[in-house]
């Protein structure tokens, strides 16, 4: 198998999981109600022990050790996509970025549930479970404020409006793209991206919220390849903060 390929794949999921996690508990105290403090909070803990998991695996293939990959690093050295950096905005924005993410996330992970590569299939395993419920979370409030009032409808409306590129982006593919497939590691962007729009496509439907015109998706690419927004440099920095104070320090 192509270790560089696996090396990249692991890369691109980490930095997604590691990046929203913190985007996520941004709401931590900042919840509009108790019950979604509480929920946001809880996905942003899973999501960096997700994260967790996969830094592992590359540190078995030769990587440095989680915290010196999450917390030592540039921007420009992160493989996440762009959607995930944006600022939380309002809860309407990330309430979507949650639904678009966390659909992509699950079907991610079930699909290499049953990769060739071992030690991925072995996390992805216990991962898509726990993935459930973050979907559940997400479509319950997806249809929920959809299908509110006028208010509540528009402004989910408009933040759906405002995601979807950057959405899209979570499917640029990879150089290694053709050996991942062939070698029955991971079944490609392509194939998770009609997934995850079916999938997509049948909760929008029961919150009577709908896609911008296909004429007017234009994904947001560049991430994958260290191409970023000003928004992850300052996240970067936040995140490493104590950690770079003593790398070396035993907490």
């Amino acid at each position: 198998m192509n270790t560089d390929a696996i090396k990249e794949l692991l890369y691109k999921m980490a930095d997604d999981l590691l990046i929203i996690g913190h985007r996520n508990s941004e709401w931590t105290g900042l919840g509009p109600i108790l019950e979604e403090d509480i929920a946001f909070s809880s996905m942003a803990q899973d999501k960096l022990g997700h994260a967790q998991a996969l830094f592992q695996l590359l540190q078995e293939l030769g990587e440095a050790a989680p915290d010196t990959v999450a917390f030592n690093r540039s921007a420009e050295k992160f493989h996440s996509a762009q959607f995930l950096e944006l600022p939380n905005g309002d809860y309407d924005f990330s309430l979507i970025r949650h639904f678009l993410f966390d659909t992509a996330d699950q079907l991610r992970f079930e699909s290499l549930a049953s990769s060739s590569y071992a030690p991925i299939t072995k996390v992805a395993q216990k991962i898509k479970g726990e993935l459930k419920y973050h979907v559940f979370h997400a479509n319950t409030w997806i249809v929920k404020l959809g299908k509110a009032n006028e208010e509540s409808h528009a402004r989910m409306q408009t933040a759906l409006n405002q995601a979807w590129n950057y959405a899209l982006g979570m499917f640029e593919k990879s150089k290694y793209e053709d050996a991942l497939i062939a070698d029955g590691i991971f079944i490609g962007e392509d194939a998770l991206k009609t997934q995850w729009l079916k999938q997509v496509n049948t909760i929008l439907e029961k919150a009577t919220l709908k896609l911008p015109a296909e004429t007017e998706w234009k994904p947001v690419y560049g991430g994958r390849i260290g191409n970023h927004t000003e928004h992850l440099i300052s996240l970067v920095d936040e995140m490493g903060e104590v950690f770079r104070i003593e790398p070396s320090a035993d907490w």
